[in-house]
């Protein structure tokens, strides 16, 4: 595949500068050919690309103790307030802040092929790690039969869902609980052999009564790993969070330096950002309990 030799081009001079007409070269494509097919297949325009992965090293030497000003001037960016700026674009908040969030081990080698054929709609970048407090969700269940069941990623879709689909069951639970902040998650609370019992819910106030009807769920204090899907179009909205669930099961679990906290609840996120009626791309987040690898 031509764009993987220019992604592993990209691997391989990630210190160096990086000319977009380069690339196309590799790819055997004319510049403008090249950047909206590389578009298209990893949800990037080449350079913005190229900048998101220099970062992504750097925040790895950033985390293991380098200084920011070395790091900024080994990848390229002139000055210290360049590459904060850059940083802060790319990934929401400063570096100084980032770090803490970040995983220790280095970015792992992308595989367009597998991310294509997991169809997970663009590249998976490097997740976050947070800590949460203990919090509460109450909300509606769903009871799915269905054989091979092990994760939520197994679960089609509570979109498949009678009242999830076509939102009532999200604007009645707003109604009924009030939450102080918009976002759903949706918990496999429940697995055997061939079930699935699934809580749609939202943040609880513990002070407030429960609705009739509902369930409450604690979830406990835990390290988590936050991924983003790529940003896609509302139609490959499910077929993008089901192929990232694999992306992150199959490959980044293996090659990384922790393991899934089967203790805790693993769950999905969903905030204004997955409103296809208000962002012409939209993504959700998957969140997954962790702890570090035993390295015996």
């Amino acid at each position: 595949m031509l764009l993987q030799q220019v992604i592993d081009y990209i691997e391989e001079h990630i210190k160096d500068e990086i000319e977009p007409e380069k690339l196309a070269e590799i790819a055997g494509y004319s510049p403008y050919h090249f950047y909206r097919l590389f578009q298209k297949h990893t949800g990037f325009s080449p350079m913005d690309y190229v900048v998101k992965r220099k970062l992504q090293f750097a925040l790895h030497e950033l985390v293991h103790g380098k200084k920011i000003l070395q790091i900024a001037l080994d990848y390229g960016f002139e000055t210290h307030a360049g590459f904060t700026k850059a940083f802060k674009k790319c990934f929401g908040s400063p570096p100084s802040l980032y770090k803490l969030h970040c995983p220790t081990s280095l970015p792992q080698k992308l595989d367009l092929l597998s991310l294509h054929q997991k169809n997970t709609g663009g590249i998976v970048l490097q997740p976050k790690i947070v800590k949460r407090q203990a919090f509460s969700v109450a909300g509606m269940q769903f009871d799915i039969h269905m054989d091979n069941v092990a994760y939520t990623r197994d679960a089609p879709a509570f979109w498949d869902q009678k009242g999830l689909n076509d939102g009532s069951v999200e604007r009645s639970l707003y109604k009924k609980l009030s939450p102080k902040k918009h976002g759903e998650y949706c918990i496999n609370v429940k697995t055997t052999e061939d079930q699935c019992i699934y809580l749609f819910g939202v943040d609880f106030d513990e002070g407030r009564p429960l609705p009739i009807g509902l369930t409450h769920l604690e979830i406990p204090a835990a390290t988590y790993c936050v991924f983003r899907t790529p940003l896609v179009d509302e139609d490959q909205f499910v077929p993008s969070i089901k192929g990232t669930w694999r992306y992150i099961l199959e490959d980044w679990f293996p090659q990384s330096a922790y393991e899934m906290d089967e203790s805790v609840f693993d769950f999905e996120y969903y905030d204004e950002y997955c409103h296809y009626w208000d962002f012409e791309k939209i993504y959700m987040e998957i969140h997954i309990p962790i702890k570090e690898r035993d390295k015996g």
